[in-house]
């Protein structure tokens, strides 16, 4: 249909990536069912928001507020991409949520 092969590595080469277009994501992808998400079911899931507080972002506030959370945890000293900047912080913040809420 519309899928296509991208060949990376040159045409003599296998293909290296397939992109899937509209036509067949709509044919051959499609649930038969919508998702029904209430708020019985989505509001038991725990929330856990980890702030980044070097990336001074209002995003991240607005976040928070417009999706109420259990809790906030923060990783000081650590920007946008905290698996870089303090990946030890944020394993030990990761590993934290699994004990406490899983």
């Amino acid at each position: 249909m519309d899928t296509q092969f991208v060949f990376g590595n040159g045409p003599d080469n296998p293909p290296t990536a397939l992109v899937l277009g509209p036509n067949y994501m709509a044919s051959s992808l499609k649930t038969e069912k919508a998702v029904v998400v209430t708020k019985e079911k989505y509001g038991s899931v725990r929330r856990i928001y980890v702030v980044c507080d070097e990336e001074n972002d209002p995003k991240q506030t607005w976040m928070i507020e417009n999706n109420p959370v259990d809790e906030v945890m923060v990783i000081s000293d650590s920007d946008h991409m905290a698996m870089f900047s303090k990946p030890q912080e944020l394993c030990s913040c990761l590993l934290d949520i699994g004990d406490r809420y899983l």
